[in-house]
């Protein structure tokens, strides 16, 4: 018989949470079921670099965006007394998780965006039930935990446990990084250096930042743009790009994957622009010293907008605006802020909060202090 306390069961194991799933088979000694793989999913982690690491489960997609973790329901019947799962409530398997717990006597926390602030009243209405039976919820950030209050869910009831990457690493890394003449001598000149790092889909909507850089050169005020990374509107930007007379002035670098140069990259660069949602963007380039720009509608945001403080570690702009957007890099550049100051702006908050040691401390929190285990 198993006689492990914790039981986690996620929908899929992205190779960025690796370093946090990894702490969590070291502090906790949990047992891992991990879904194989879903539509969109990035690069996948080792599942076997878990002690835990116990099954994969099958994810079968059912109708529209709801699936079922084939297995998972098997893991909730051994003798666990806490269950770390996903909150997604459309995964049906999660229902019946939730349930069975709760008949069973069982703890359960959902690990969860849960809360976006674009619901709709039938949503309200299923997240309700759905989180509502769980015993604590785990956010991803604080934006999420006050929508949550305002909806009445007890405020002990949730808990922020943000978001992180493979920090140990970066942190190496970072203390190793010096300024270097990558865009000098790749651009010829001194302007400031603007960059975007993600998949070039249409949804990071990089045709706004290439408008407003073209509107920024009549002014004239001259910006370089290294967009790092790769996807189906590469070719369209492109051709936007040489439409504007941009193309000695942007840098399509392509994909990179080798972090000692990506730092290289993000940290010799003044100012990252993610005119769509940023993400875990937000928390790679911030781990390297460069604040961040992204939209202001945070209900279509992701949860580590919160990481922009405002003239501190980055901006916001006006949702869909590039005239706004080009206002704000102008804006950011006219602060004059040191950018050593920036730099270490930035390094607070991702060693204070977006860290999996500070993740592995709040879970210790509720699990150890709270519920004895």
């Amino acid at each position: 018989m198993n006689k492990k306390k914790i039981c986690c069961i996620f929908n899929y194991g992205s190779h960025y949470r690796a370093s946090i799933y990894k702490l969590m088979d070291q502090e906790f000694k949990c047992d891992f079921y991990i879904g194989d793989k879903l539509p969109g999913s990035i690069k996948k982690m080792d599942y076997n670099s878990l002690i835990g690491f116990k099954k994969k489960l099958k994810n079968i997609i059912l109708f529209g965006n709801f699936y079922w973790q084939a297995g998972a329901i098997k893991a909730v019947l051994k003798p666990y007394k806490h269950i770390i799962m996903d909150g997604e409530p459309y995964c049906i398997s999660n229902w019946i998780i939730l349930i069975l717990a709760k008949l069973l006597g069982k703890k359960t926390y959902p690990w969860t965006h849960a809360w976006y602030g674009r619901e709709t009243k039938t949503k309200k209405i299923v997240k309700k039930y759905f989180f509502g039976m769980a015993h604590h919820i785990l956010l991803y950030g604080d934006y999420a935990r006050d929508l949550m209050i305002k909806e009445k869910f007890p405020p002990k009831k949730l808990s922020c446990i943000y978001n992180s990457l493979d920090y140990d690493t970066q942190l190496s890394i970072r203390k190793e990084l010096i300024t270097t003449t990558i865009f000098s001598e790749y651009f010829k000149n001194n302007n400031p250096n603007l960059i975007f790092v993600g998949r070039l889909t249409t949804v990071k909507r990089i045709d706004l930042l290439i408008k407003a850089i073209a509107l920024l050169k009549t002014k004239p005020k001259i910006y370089n743009l290294i967009i790092i990374g790769d996807g189906e509107k590469k070719e369209e930007l492109i051709k936007l790009a040489d439409e504007h007379h941009l193309l000695k002035n942007i840098w399509f670098y392509g994909s990179c994957y080798n972090e000692e140069k990506l730092s290289e990259l993000i940290y010799n660069s003044d100012l990252c622009v993610s005119p769509g949602n940023i993400g875990l963007t937000a928390m790679h380039v911030m781990s390297f010293g460069t604040p961040a720009l992204t939209h202001n509608n945070f209900p279509f945001q992701m949860p580590e907008f919160e990481a922009i403080i405002n003239e501190k570690t980055g901006l916001f702009f006006e949702y869909e605006n590039y005239f706004s957007l080009a206002e704000k890099i102008e804006f950011w550049f006219s602060l004059k802020i040191d950018r050593n100051l920036i730099r270490n702006n930035c390094y607070e908050i991702i060693d204070t909060k977006y860290n999996p040691h500070i993740q592995i401390r709040v879970l210790k929190n509720i699990l150890l202090n709270n519920f004895n285990l």
